[in-house]
């Protein structure tokens, strides 16, 4: 059976941007076996993040980029090495022969005052790290979507199954009918031989839709990590469907400055501009502190001698004067990779700016087409009643009524598809405009119920 859907699209925007507290009354105490469980959206979101591998590799690439970046501070901060030896020392001359221990201990800290490289690779991996956070928030994003697209493949497969059940049992009653008048001579062997063909065709298909439903679960299961073979969470009947109240410029301006896929390649255009004065610091001159503290009872020539505490401080300065052009080609390399980051953020930034008003304008259409469709099954519902009563009287025969079932049915079809194809248009919409999190999925699951 067929549930009308009208969803308020302005409220449900709304409930995207902010979580929703809805009131529920307490349920009653029972028992819940395994064919009566039913898993929603937000706890199939909720086990994906911890078993999906996208969502899992992305959080580890995301901690792999902030250590890189303290990697690179640490060459930024003091080098302290500290450095013991004992050795056995023999000495030969013409008058004797001596053997005897020597030691040595020393500590050293070195610390860059100017290293342009150095000080340039340190902003280029805290570019890194950022372009890793966003690439895994956007992986994150891309995986809801998918979650929530093979969550209601799977329900369209659920429905699938039941309303090629129901006409199947619909058109079986009709061909029954028929056999009946046919044993009477009131109705013509065509109209029976049509009405067989059509429930068998129906049990064909009864048996491809069983096979889609485990297909879609399988598909569902990749993402979860576990078989689900529960009942899923369906779209409440109280809905009405409007067009976004909020200009398409608005969400455009949202998905410029929001985005995650874009402020990855933002960020990965800032670490080749790093990378770029990287290149061009092998030309500077680097300055550097030494401080040296030694202890040692080892003399010139490994002679022995007393224990003698030095210390030293060195201020070094480093000018590099030519490299066989090796530095200059390597910042012609780089300012090539510059120019590439900028051309892929440039094709991401139309990408954008071109899914969000697709998806912006197919909402809008969604919204029409649920309105259509609910007009057309209401219409092909009557259709197919006033058929099977002219049937009764003889008005109409029975390809006409298989045609006003199949319709009906058709129509039911259609329907279900418009209320699920908009509810994942409203998440890739919010996704592009880097508004999608656990909030927008909880908001999204108040309108299914269990």
């Amino acid at each position: 059976m067929v549930r009308t859907t009208i969803i308020s699209f302005g409220l449900f925007c709304s409930l995207l941007a902010t979580p929703v507290h809805a009131a529920r009354s307490e349920p009653h105490t029972r028992s819940v076996s395994a064919s009566s469980y039913t898993s929603d959206l937000v706890q199939l979101y909720r086990e994906s993040r911890l078993e999906d591998p996208r969502v899992l590799a992305a959080y580890a690439r995301a901690q792999a980029g902030k250590d890189y970046e303290r990697e690179a501070l640490g060459a930024l901060l003091p080098q302290v090495n500290a450095n013991s030896s004992r050795n056995r020392i023999t000495r030969d001359t013409k008058i004797s022969r001596d053997s005897y221990d020597t030691e040595l201990y020393s500590l050293s800290l070195t610390q860059h005052l100017y290293n342009k490289p150095v000080w340039e690779k340190y902003q280029k991996s805290k570019s890194l790290a950022l372009q890793a956070e966003s690439e895994g928030e956007d992986a994150q994003a891309e995986a809801a979507v998918d979650l929530a697209e093979r969550y209601f493949v799977a329900l369209a497969a659920d429905d699938e199954l039941e309303l090629v059940m129901a006409e199947r049992r619909t058109t079986q009653k009709n061909l029954d009918r028929i056999n009946a008048l046919y044993t009477r001579k009131m109705a013509m062997v065509t109209d029976v031989l049509e009405l067989k063909a059509r429930v068998d065709m129906l049990a064909a298909s009864e048996i491809e839709a069983r096979n889609q439903v485990r297909i879609a679960r399988e598909a569902l299961s990749e993402i979860v990590g576990r078989s689900v073979t529960e009942k899923l969470s369906r779209v409440r009947e109280d809905v009405a469907l409007m067009a976004p109240s909020e200009a398409l410029d608005s969400w455009l301006d949202k998905a410029l400055v929001a985005n995650p896929a874009l402020a990855a390649r933002k960020d990965a255009l800032d670490a080749a501009e790093a990378a770029v004065r990287e290149g061009w610091g092998g030309h500077y001159p680097s300055l550097s502190l030494n401080l040296s503290a030694q202890r040692t009872d080892q003399g010139f020539q490994n002679t022995q001698s007393a224990k003698a505490d030095s210390y030293v401080a060195n201020l070094g300065v480093q000018v590099p004067i030519y490299s066989g052009g090796s530095t200059s080609a390597r910042v012609r390399a780089l300012n090539n990779e510059r120019f590439a980051a900028e051309q892929d953020l440039e094709m991401l930034r139309r990408q954008v700016i071109r899914e969000t008003t697709s998806s912006y304008l197919t909402a809008q259409s969604g919204a029409e087409k649920i309105r259509a469709s609910f007009k057309a099954l209401e219409s092909a519902k009557q259709s197919s009643v006033a058929s099977q009563k002219g049937f009764q009287y003889g008005v109409v025969n029975a390809v006409d009524v298989l045609t006003s079932v199949q319709k009906e049915f058709e129509a039911r079809r259609d329907l279900l598809k418009a209320q699920y194809d908009f509810v994942n248009n409203l998440l890739v919409l919010n996704r592009w405009a880097g508004s999608l999190s656990e909030e927008s999925i909880e908001s999204v699951n108040i309108w299914l119920v269990r």
